[in-house]
């Protein structure tokens, strides 16, 4: 029987039920509760790295996005599955262009928040937290507008429904959209869990938020994807901004999947990224 380690959220729980159900093998879900402040989303990956260094479970499963670049000694990423959309969508407006001036946006995330600033000036980003249907509540309520949230949690959720666009103009969180399986190196076998494309396109956002310093609490996005139809080659989309969307830096290179996160970044340090998340 394998143990999967998981948050108690409705979201990670659903996440961890996916994994479970690729495994090819028995499994029971172990929840592990976090510690630390509410808004240290690191707390969530530390918990259950504990919980693992201390065999209580066998694997874990995260969010990709909230995995921090350095793990436990020992402990490794395993797997990275099949990718889901990796986009930020908008509840309550087809677009942001579709919202007045002055509109209440919510979002829980100083990326999300820094590009829609950078975006829309005159829109009031407020900030929005709770589990997603708390969220999606006090939009019903009219406490916000319109609510930005990640496209995969919604449909994870069964909330595709609330998705009333996409918001292409925002570089998705390194990881976003993907999860992450974590184990000692050999311990379990997942293979069957394991998708090239989605694990290229990962560590090349991962190697460049590395390169940045970036955490998942950084105004930092960074998005992958697999272009001329193999893993030879990779385009990698960057955005670097203050959190007050003031100024940003953006940059977009296609190579070699091997070294392209950190070929971003030099470009990016080299334009003044270190001193802007300073």
């Amino acid at each position: 029987m394998i143990r999967l380690g998981t948050r108690g959220s409705a979201l990670a729980l659903a996440q961890a039920e996916w994994v479970g159900s690729r495994l090819g093998a028995p499994y029971e879900l172990v929840v592990v509760e976090a510690s630390g402040p509410l808004d240290d989303k690191s707390r969530w990956v530390s918990g259950l790295e504990r919980a693992l260094l201390a065999g209580e479970v066998d694997v874990a499963v995260h969010s990709a996005k909230d995995v921090p670049a350095e793990l436990a000694e020992g402990l490794s990423l395993v797997a990275i599955p099949m990718r889901a959309d990796a986009r930020d969508a908008i509840c309550g407006a087809a677009s942001l262009s579709a919202l007045p001036p002055g509109a209440r946006v919510g979002t829980s995330s100083l990326r999300r928040a820094a590009q829609l600033r950078a975006v829309r000036s005159d829109l009031e980003v407020v900030e929005v937290r709770g589990n997603v249907d708390t969220r999606l509540r006090k939009l019903a309520d009219g406490e916000v507008d319109a609510l930005v949230l990640a496209v995969a949690g919604l449909e994870r959720l069964g909330r595709a429904d609330a998705v009333d666009g996409v918001l292409d103009e925002l570089v998705p969180a390194a990881g976003q959209g993907a999860l992450a399986v974590e184990a000692f190196a050999g311990s379990v076998s997942v293979d069957a869990l394991v998708d090239a494309d989605a694990t290229a396109c990962v560590l090349a956002e991962r190697e460049l938020t590395r390169a940045l310093g970036a955490s998942c609490n950084t105004p930092v996005g960074a998005y992958a994807r697999v272009v001329d139809g193999g893993l030879a080659q990779l385009e990698l989309a960057a955005w670097v901004g203050r959190a007050d969307g003031s100024a940003w830096i953006s940059d977009r290179l296609s190579g070699p999947a091997s070294g392209l996160g950190a070929r971003v970044a030099e470009r990016l340090l080299a334009c003044g990224a270190a001193e802007m998340l300073s």
